[in-house]
């Protein structure tokens, strides 16, 4: 009986192909996805640009702007109170601790990957397209506001957070709910920068858009770095 071995079969030698759960396909859809909402947020500052005081879309912002009248008090006053607290300078805490708390525990790639994205997002992506636009905010805001309406800056700075905190914090076991949340947290930030009458409500479409699109986008350049940070910290949990 001969005892040379037989070659395997062509097709189990060949490699599987790839399928819309192999990590590089997730990577992918990752920066096309990223990209296509960094895209709609130019877009829309075009459009807005073209005309800052009346966009096509200007009477959805009026009746929108309109539900959300008066009175302004109890829960929904301290809900809005505290996320227009989470959006501006003193909410800079939340990342900060967060940036601590990654030094810490000596994730370095974690830690400049939240300060360098964190700030690129805020300052040049969201500083960028408010200086592209400049559109004038709703008359008779109810906290203090910087110039240009377009596009909303706490609800950017709330999406890129979640995206960013997705990233480097959250196992992938459980990322699909921190979406379900995050989502809910961002639309939550749109609904009080609208009721405080501090934007439109396609500001903070768009704000809410450019975040999540940059956090994508950056995580799609930094992913191999941030892989091969958590496979070092994870044999040394096993050491």
């Amino acid at each position: 009986m001969s005892t040379i071995p037989v070659d395997p079969p062509l097709e189990a030698a060949a490699p599987a192909p790839a399928t819309a759960t192999d990590p590089g396909s997730r990577r992918t859809g990752t920066l096309v996805f990223g990209v296509a909402l960094l895209g709609s947020a130019a877009a829309l500052a075009l459009v807005v640009r073209g005309n800052v005081k009346r966009p096509p879309f200007q009477g959805l912002d009026d009746r929108w702007l309109s539900w959300m009248g008066g009175p302004h008090d109890g829960i929904p006053s301290v809900v809005a109170a505290l996320l227009n607290w989470f959006g501006g300078p003193a909410g800079a805490v939340v990342p900060l601790a967060l940036l601590l708390f990654l030094l810490v525990r000596r994730r370095w790639v974690s830690a400049g990957f939240l300060f360098v994205v964190y700030m690129a997002g805020n300052m040049l992506v969201v500083q960028g397209l408010k200086h592209l636009v400049d559109r004038p905010r709703p008359e008779n805001p109810l906290v203090r506001v910087d110039h240009g309406s377009f596009p909303s800056g706490h609800a950017a700075g709330a999406a890129l957070l979640v995206v960013i905190v997705g990233a480097i914090l959250v196992p992938a076991a459980r990322r699909r709910a921190w979406w379900i949340g995050g989502a809910v947290f961002i639309a939550a930030m749109m609904w009080s920068r609208t009721w405080l009458h501090a934007h439109w409500l396609s500001d903070t479409a768009a704000g809410a858009v450019a975040g999540v699109g940059a956090g994508l986008v950056a995580w799609w350049l930094c992913a191999p770095a941030l892989a091969r940070e958590a496979g070092r910290h994870a044999e040394r949990g096993v050491r």
